[in-house]
């Protein structure tokens, strides 16, 4: 892949990952921030399940999150758009949609239609 693409998909990774933990540490200050003691059980409820709610999506952004370092490795290391199963190059469209992908659209439907029949 040309270097002026590589870079590209660095700069997209790079403020995707500047985003997420941005958000992350939002949570975490609106979370220390938010003590607040309920005396009404539905009330306190309701604030558990929003705080369970959005550490669930936090954690989803960490999983993430590693993905895109992966991804700013293997630019790096010149493997960036290069399938991990069959070797071939990843389609730009794919990767525009999805930066973070190892697998050409092939070989990612293939390990669908695997796992849908197991």
């Amino acid at each position: 892949m040309e270097q002026e693409k590589l870079d590209y998909f660095k700069n997209i990774l790079n403020e995707e990952i500047k985003t997420l933990l941005g958000e992350a540490g939002k949570t975490v200050t609106e979370m220390t921030l938010e003590a607040s003691n309920f005396p009404d059980p539905t009330d306190r409820a309701t604030q558990e399940s929003d705080r369970n709610f959005e550490l669930r999506i936090r954690d989803r952004e960490r999983k993430l999150i590693n993905k895109i370092k992966d991804a700013l490795d293997r630019i790096e290391s010149n493997e960036f758009g290069i399938c991990e199963d069959c070797g071939e190059e990843i389609g730009e469209a794919r990767l525009k949609a999805r930066p973070v992908t190892t697998q050409c659209i092939d070989c990612k439907m293939a390990a669908e239609e695997k796992e849908r029949r197991i």
